[in-house]
Formats: C-alpha cells, structure tokens, sequence
C-alpha cells in the first residue's frame, strides 16, 4: 500500500466513523453499530478505499482492539471482578460447548465432512468481547455486575478459544493432538492470566511511583501504553490472545495511585484508534459474496448457544438475559478460523463467507439488543449497590436479615426511576 493510498483509506476510515456513528447515536443507537455500517460503505462491499486484507490496516486495527481491552480493564474493579470469577467460567465453558456443538450440529445436518464440522464448531465458539465492551462502556454500564460477568467470561472465553484456535489449526496442518498438548496449551493461556495478574499487581505500583519521582512530562501516560503494550506482546509470545495482556495491565495499573489520571489519559488516544478496528470489521464484509442460508443457520446457533449459557449464571439477582446477550458477537476469534480452513482448503469461499454472516449478523445484533435492554447511566446505581449471591437454599433467610456493618441505611432511588429500571430490566 502507497503512502497516498494508506492515508486516503485513514481519511476514509475516520469519516466514515464519525459520521455514521453520530447518526446512530442520533436516532438512539451505539455509535459502535455506525462505526460498523461505515465500514461497509467504504470497505469491499461499497467504496473500497479501506482494504481490511493490507498490513497496515490490520495492524492499527489490532492496535485499537488493544487499546480497547486497556481501557476497558482501566475501568474495572480487579476485587468485583475475581467476585464475579465462578459466574463467569460457568457462562465461559457453557457459551463454547453449547456453540461448539451446535454449529457441529449444522455441519451435520449440511453432510459437510467431520473435520469441516468440527471448524464450523469453533468458529461459533469465542465471544469477541470488543463489541459488548464499547457498547456497555458507552452505556456507562461498566461497573455493572452484568458487565464484570460479560467481560470475566469474556477472557475465559478467549483462551478456550485460542486453545481450540491452536488444536484444530494443527489438526488442519495434518499433526497429531492428543491430551498432553492440549494440556500443555491450556496451562500457557491460563498461566499467563495469573502470572500477568500477580505480577503486575506487584510491579505497576512500583513502576507509577518511580516514573513520577522522575517527573518526565506525561511520563506515566507513555509509561502506561508501553506496560500494555508489553503484556500484550508477552501474551502474544506465550501464544495467547494479545487482547488477554493488554486487558490485564489495565486491571493492575487501576489499582495504582494514578489510575484514574492514567484512564483520562488513555481514553483520548484510545477514542483515535478504537474506531479503525470496528470500521475495518465492517469494511471486510463482502454482501456479494455471502452464502446467507448456512450463515443465518450459523448465527441462530451461535445466538442461541450463548444466551442459554447467560441463563445458567449461578447467581440470583442478576439479569441473566443480558449477561447472554452480552456474550452473543463473534469477530476476530472466528475469522482466523475461517481463515485458516479456507487457507487448508477444508472450507470453501462459500463456507468462508458463511461464516462471515454469522459474524456481521452478531455484531450487529449485540448492540441493539443490549440498547434495548440497558439504560444508559441514570439508574445505573441500583445495580452497583446489589449484593451478588450464589443461590442457595439459605437465600431468602438471609435477604430478611438487615446487613450488618454497613455505613448507614441505604439510600432509596425515586419510586419513579427504581419502577423504571425494573421494568427495563428484568431478572430472568
């Protein structure tokens, strides 16, 4: 790609999201669902000045998707979320079995070959956690316990994903995979989760006091990017989601002294890149060469699969329907698996594109319906004072009891706004 041609596309891309994603948010839609049809119109499918294949536009879509997950960890409670961690490895393991044998199911039922099932089985199964992040972070829904669940699942989600990513891949190249590699994979992935965790909560702190005693003019803002650019290239050498680092090091670096100075500060640049990412997404949809029966069959399983996994949440009190919703957009995960069956001829342009729909059909759908079912900000503080409990059978005894210790009675919302927020969301 030209320089001439690189910046007409970044010219293409920055308008194309601004201004499709006003619109949305006009007519009282997340600006992520504009950013989207945006990349449609000047991706393969309209104008073509974007080119989703070229490098250089992948790259500085990854590097938004980066910038996303540390923003999004920034946002975090590192203590709420490691709360909502059995909810959320519940609705991790359920969304990718219940997919993965689903759309084994549709290559089934279509007399694909076993090996080609088993692709379209792992391209339904990993949530892309970008799409449900923005959408949730422009709805000020973050600190939701919804959302520690979405996003906690989310992460388990992409490590299965890049274990069964790594598995079938080898599979496709004509190796053997038995037990101890999957083993040996799953332990890397999961490791590098915990390692990133501990060891970062120990060093952030250590590395924010040092850079300020220096007083390097907007030292701990450089600091900050390159410590989550560092994670995710760490991550990305023990062979696991880039995405898995770079939101690790924001849940360790919001925990510092300066955490909220470093989140105003990321916010900025991450507002430049993030939309390169979703534009691109959109960009990459190819509407002439769409096989829309295998892929609407595909995304009703992927839909399906992962709302069922939100209802089976272990905890009372939470609005289980959104949790699944939250989980429904597929994306990147997906498309390298496409990526790679067509590149072993396991899938044909057909399937490939198939499998393009369910995407572009869950991306799509994600954010309306989480719009739907969310206010934004308003009522939102009834659901951040709400107590998450495992069900049991000593749940009504001890919701009777009165809270002890607490810092004096709780504050009632409006008759008005706690109606409203009940009727907008209920428990499921």
């Amino acid at each position: 790609m030209s320089v001439g041609a690189f910046l007409l596309a970044l010219i293409a891309t920055f308008v194309a999201a601004k201004l499709f994603g006003e619109l949305a948010e006009r007519i009282g839609q997340p600006a992520v669902l504009g950013e989207l049809l945006g990349g449609v119109l000047v991706g393969v499918s309209g104008l073509r000045l974007v080119d989703p294949s070229a490098n250089v536009i992948h790259l500085l879509a990854q590097l938004g998707i980066v910038l996303l997950l540390f923003l999004i960890g920034l946002e975090i409670e590192l203590d709420k979320l490691l709360i909502c961690g059995p909810s959320a490895v519940v609705v991790a393991v359920a969304g990718v079995a219940l997919t993965f044998a689903g759309g084994y199911a549709v290559g089934v039922v279509m007399h694909f070959p076993p090996l080609v099932a088993v692709f379209l089985g792992g391209a339904l199964s990993a949530t892309s956690v970008g799409i449900s992040a923005r959408v949730l972070s422009d709805l000020g829904r973050l600190r939701d316990p919804e959302a520690r669940v979405i996003l906690g699942a989310a992460v388990v989600d992409d490590i299965i994903g890049v274990i069964l990513l790594t598995c079938i891949g080898s599979v496709a190249a004509g190796n053997d995979v038995g037990p101890l590699a999957v083993g040996r994979v799953a332990a890397i992935a999961f490791g590098f989760v915990a390692a990133a965790l501990v060891i970062g909560s120990y060093l952030a702190p250590l590395l924010v006091r040092a850079i300020d005693r220096i007083g390097v003019a907007r030292g701990i803002f450089f600091a900050s990017i390159v410590f989550a650019l560092t994670l995710a290239w760490i991550a990305d050498l023990a062979g696991t989601a880039i995405i898995i680092g770079s939101f690790a090091a924001g849940l360790v670096l919001a925990r510092t002294e300066k955490g909220d100075e470093i989140k105003s500060q990321v916010r900025d640049v991450a507002h430049f890149f993030v939309p390169i990412f979703f534009v691109a997404v959109g960009a990459a949809i190819d509407v002439r060469a769409m096989n829309f029966k295998v892929g609407v069959m595909l995304a009703v399983v992927a839909i399906a699969g992962k709302i069922v996994a939100g209802l089976l949440t272990p905890v009372r009190g939470l609005r289980r329907t959104v949790i699944g919703v939250g989980m429904i957009p597929r994306g990147e995960v997906s498309l390298i698996f496409a990526q790679i069956g067509l590149a072993s001829r396991l899938l044909s342009a057909e399937l490939y594109s198939a499998i393009a729909v369910m995407v572009v059909i869950t991306a799509f759908i994600t954010p309306l319906l989480l719009r739907m079912m969310l206010r934004p900000t308003g009522v939102a503080e009834e659901y951040e004072n709400r107590e998450l409990v495992t069900e049991g059978p000593m749940d009504d005894e001890r919701r009777r009891k009165p809270r002890a210790g607490g810092h004096g009675p709780q504050r009632e919302l409006p008759e008005a706004a706690s109606r409203s927020s009940r009727e907008a969301a209920p428990d499921v």
